[in-house]
């Protein structure tokens, strides 16, 4: 998909004519899988096995882990190895709450700030979002969905924020894979038609109460009690549904 927020672009380096380094390829496909949740949280990610998966060494797999560390999206745990991330209950609360203190005000500004061609990228990660419900992919849904999200703050002209903004919405991905109760509040289809439209039209009051109500919605659809998954092989997770 063209015109991703840059957070989708971080793998490719500015110092070497736009070509991928071997350990930040690695990193952004593993990134993509536990985003869309094919590697769910807490899955083990074996230096050995992911070096298989990839065709790359021990170095080279352990520079893409501590990337996704740093991330914050996997744990590296000392004499245990990496982990797929999973923010506890706490965690999970205040990582909406910050949501809720930025992207409202970012979708106010996204409504006096965008363009045609942006505007139509935002119906693009619509489309493809509800796509991908449609097909029952709910993993690519939420990543579609945080697409869509990142956008609007990249349009708001707000590179910070849009940086903050970034690094709590692959959060929620790890929190909806863990917690979600409510599947029929996954972005449905008129919560970003009507972000979208209000950013279209210029009304930016209008944006940033949509945006707060529909951050409410996906809160509440949330049940913030431990959950365990069954153990799956590493390639399963990382191959099913690629």
């Amino acid at each position: 998909m063209t015109g991703l927020p840059r957070h989708e672009l971080a793998a490719t380096s500015p110092d070497d004519g736009g070509t991928i380094q071997p350990s930040a390829e690695i990193a952004r496909s593993l990134e993509r899988a536990i985003l869309e949740h094919r590697l769910p949280p807490g899955a083990k990610l074996s230096e050995d096995e992911v070096g298989e998966i990839f065709g790359a060494g021990r170095t080279v797999v352990r520079g893409a882990l501590q990337s996704l560390a740093h991330r914050n999206l996997v744990t590296i745990k000392r004499n245990r190895g990496a982990f797929v991330a999973r923010p506890d209950p706490r965690e999970a609360r205040e990582v909406f709450e910050a949501r809720a203190l930025l992207e409202p005000r970012t979708a106010h500004s996204a409504a006096g700030r965008a363009t045609p061609a942006e505007l139509r990228q935002l119906t693009a990660h619509i489309e493809a979002e509800h796509a991908a419900l449609r097909s029952g992919d709910l993993g690519r849904a939420v990543y579609l969905s945080g697409l869509f999200h990142g956008a609007i703050a990249e349009i708001a002209r707000q590179r910070t924020i849009a940086e903050f903004i970034a690094a709590l919405v692959s959060r929620s991905s790890l929190i909806i894979a863990l917690y979600w109760k409510r599947r029929d509040t996954l972005c449905e289809s008129h919560a970003h038609h009507a972000l979208m439209d209000a950013i279209a039209a210029g009304e930016g009051r209008l944006a940033e109460e949509l945006m707060q109500s529909h951050l409410v919605d996906l809160l509440s659809g949330l049940d913030l009690t431990e959950r365990r998954a069954a153990p799956r092989s590493l390639r399963d997770m990382f191959e099913r549904s690629a």
